[in-house]
Parts: structure tokens; C-alpha cells; sequence
């Protein structure tokens, strides 16, 4: 039986991927840029060196991707900083009893692990994992495989052995190009018939986990 847990953070354990959906749009609607909803769905998770060829693909070669990341960074960090985070409906119930059943955890985020563990402080989670990992620690961000695969080496762990729980392609592709099991908790967008093709599971939400343990 798998004893060990990835979890992505932002739209999986907390209720702030939105955040980062939206604030997307608003930085790139301050440089001139209208940017769709689905090409902010495609933006989530997704990592250097990745992102700023994917920009200049979607806006043309002369896009700063630097400039407007760094003003979207400032916008989300002032909404995540002043306010209202909430984890996932579920996480804490789940995490709680993995915990219990001596299952180990860890994240495996986009985000700073500073910024990553302040969060998870302020919603109740941070005491239930066992380690927090970031793609800024590796080569390669999502949607390649490293953070995952730096996540396992510091479980101890091999890819085979763990579950990953994502709500995003980019995130999907990087646990199952390591090797994981993924699980799928859908938050802003359902899976195509093509992302399926990496999915061990959909689940509806984080407390029907459970059965797997």
C-alpha cells in the first residue's frame, strides 16, 4: 500500500488559485494585453523556464515577461497578505487522518517555501506535513517532472511510491512525467479527454482520498 502523499498547494490545499487567475489578468490588462480565461487556465503552475516562451508564443516575441510577472507577483502577494485564505474544503479532515494512519506528506508548489509554510500556518495545515518543497529549488519548473522528483528524495521515497494530488494540468504532467499516481481534485477547470490519459483518479473532492488509505 502507498505511504506517501505529494500534494500541490494552490487550488489543491488552499482556495487561492482564483487568486492567481485573476490577478493574472489584471496585471496583463495594466501592460495592454488582453489575456482569455483559457489563457489563464493555461498559465497555472506552469515554471521557468517554461512560462516566458509560453507568453511570447500566446503575445509575440517582444513580450517582458519579467515586467508583467513582476507586477502579478505584487498583486497576489498584497490579496494573499491581506486577505481572506481558506484551505480546500476537506484538506484539514484529510490531512488529519493520513496523519493518523501514519501516511507522509509533503507539498510540492510553484510558490516560495517561505511563502508556501506562512500560508499554511494561517489556515491550520502547516503541523500536518512533513515536508514543503518549490520548483524555485530546481532546474525545471512544472510542468517538468523535479520538484516531484526532489519532493520523493527528501521522503526517501521512490516516484512509484506516492500519490500526487493535483488540480492542474501543468501540475499533472509534472507528477506523472516523475512517475507518481496522480489524483486529480478538480478546482477551476475539469480535465479534457487527453489530460485523463495521465490521471490514476478524479476525485470531487479531498475527503473521498480517504478510501485509498
Amino acid at each position: 500500500m502507498i505511504q506517501t502523499v505529494i500534494f500541490d498547494l494552490d487550488g489543491t490545499l488552499l482556495d487561492t488559485e482564483k487568486y492567481y487567475f485573476a490577478k493574472w489578468k489584471e496585471a496583463m490588462a495594466h501592460f495592454g494585453y488582453h489575456m482569455t480565461d483559457e489563457e489563464a487556465y493555461s498559465v497555472r503552475s506552469l515554471g521557468m523556464p517554461y512560462a516566458p516562451e509560453h507568453f511570447k508564443k500566446l503575445y509575440g516575441e517582444d513580450f517582458d515577461y519579467d515586467k508583467v510577472h513582476t507586477y502579478r507577483r505584487k498583486l497576489t502577494d498584497q490579496v494573499l497578505d491581506e486577505g481572506p485564505i481558506e484551505a480546500k474544503p476537506g484538506a484539514e479532515e484529510l490531512l488529519k487522518y493520513l496523519r493518523k494512519k501514519g501516511v507522509r506528506t509533503a507539498i510540492a508548489t510553484a510558490g516560495g517555501v517561505e511563502r508556501s509554510s506562512s500560508l499554511l500556518k494561517r489556515v491550520g495545515l502547516y503541523d500536518y506535513l512533513d515536508h514543503i518543497v518549490s520548483a524555485r529549488q530546481v532546474a525545471h519548473g512544472k510542468p517538468a517532472p523535479d520538484v516531484y522528483l526532489y519532493a520523493c528524495s527528501q521522503l526517501h521515497v521512490q516516484p512509484q511510491e506516492c500519490y500526487a494530488v493535483e488540480d492542474s494540468p501543468n501540475g499533472i504532467h509534472s507528477a506523472y512525467s516523475a512517475g507518481c499516481k496522480v489524483f486529480m481534485v478538480p478546482d477551476l477547470t475539469q480535465p479534457d479527454a487527453e489530460l485523463e490519459k495521465f490521471i490514476y483518479k478524479k476525485v470531487e473532492s479531498l475527503v473521498a482520498l480517504k478510501e485509498y488509505f
